[in-house]
């Protein structure tokens, strides 16, 4: 049976939750107590101990380091997205000067996939949001979502792009009449995906890969709806 001291102990036993609410609501404790603080220490996992104000001070000084490593980041970025701003920009004015559909995408094939070395650029649209049959002359573009839902599924999941390589099937699905392709990067057309699919095709099986950019892509992805608007109605 405990005695009368032991159960004062226990009963007066203080756990984390109850140290730091009574730190939060006595906020002048580190000041009425600042020579305790001065002497008091706390583990280090390299040093052994350091005292409370030199661990305070070391969180201060990694926090600044997180901080000025945030800033070098934010500034990468910045020098990285003016180029593909500016290219972007280039780009939207050269589809949008096409003066018909099958020009426009002359333009994207020739002038923007072949320019950035790759083997080609695709464009293929759902046949229940476009009206592509007969006598339109684009029924060549038309892809059946049904068809098309495996590969969705397979290969982007929840996501809007996919880069890497296809499997036969695959590719006879979405690029019949193309040979040599090596790896692909592939984007659903529209704000919500629910409109197309753009794709560049590479030779090189290792040119696009997972991980890789997709900004300039989803901001393609997103323009050409609008320019394919101007000979293609909506069903």
């Amino acid at each position: 049976m405990k005695q009368v001291g032991e159960q004062a102990d226990s009963a007066q036993t203080l756990d984390d939750k109850q140290v730091v609410h009574y730190l939060l609501t006595h906020p002048d404790f580190f000041i009425r107590n600042a020579r305790i603080v001065e002497q008091m220490v706390v583990p280090h996992p390299v040093r052994g101990c350091v005292s409370l104000l030199e661990w305070q001070l070391g969180r201060q000084r990694a926090h600044i380091q997180q901080l000025e490593d945030d800033i070098t980041r934010l500034m990468e970025h910045a020098s990285t997205n003016e180029p593909l701003f500016n290219r972007l920009l280039r780009l939207q004015s050269d589809l949008a000067a096409a003066d018909s559909l099958q020009e426009l995408l002359n333009r994207l094939q020739r002038r923007w996939a072949r320019g950035l070395g790759l083997a080609g650029a695709h464009v293929r649209l759902f046949s229940d949001q476009w009206q592509l049959g007969a006598p339109s002359g684009f029924t060549h573009l038309a892809l059946a979502r049904s068809a098309f839902e495996p590969l969705r599924i397979q290969r982007l999941g929840q996501c809007n792009h996919y880069l890497g390589k296809l499997n036969g099937p695959e590719l006879l699905l979405l690029l019949p009449q193309v040979r040599q392709v090596g790896s692909v990067a592939m984007s659903l057309l529209g704000d919500d995906g629910s409109l197309g699919v753009l794709m560049f095709t590479s030779r090189d099986s290792q040119h696009f890969q997972d991980g890789m950019g997709t900004v300039l892509l989803q901001q393609l992805a997103t323009l050409l709806p609008d320019l394919l608007e101007r000979w293609i109605s909506r069903a």
